[in-house]
């Protein structure tokens, strides 16, 4: 039996459920500044797919590659939901006026 898919499955469930909550801490803390950490942790999540040979590892590197890639979107989508007041405002950070 070939258990690699079940457990790709699994780690992408699990990714994708850890990157909400950090989407939703790095806009808080740092606001939309921290899509930068998204691409730098992207771009060598990425590189280390390249270089690994495991082919469980090199796609585990991949799914977290592409999740931070999408994290750069998410995190400006989540000041929007901030500001429409989905999500709690951090008192120590100024917000852009939206109307």
């Amino acid at each position: 039996m070939n258990w690699n898919g079940l457990l790709i499955g699994v780690v992408t469930f699990l990714v994708i459920g850890l990157f909400h909550p950090l989407v939703v801490k790095a806009e808080y803390y740092w606001g939309t500044k921290s899509w930068w950490l998204f691409l730098i942790g992207g771009i060598l999540a990425a590189a280390a797919s390249l270089f690994i040979e495991n082919i469980l590892g090199s796609t585990v590197c991949g799914v977290i590659a592409f999740s931070s890639f999408w994290s750069i979107k998410e995190v400006f989508e989540q000041e929007e939901r901030v500001l429409k007041g989905w999500f709690p405002k951090n008192p120590n950070r100024t917000y852009p006026d939206r109307k």
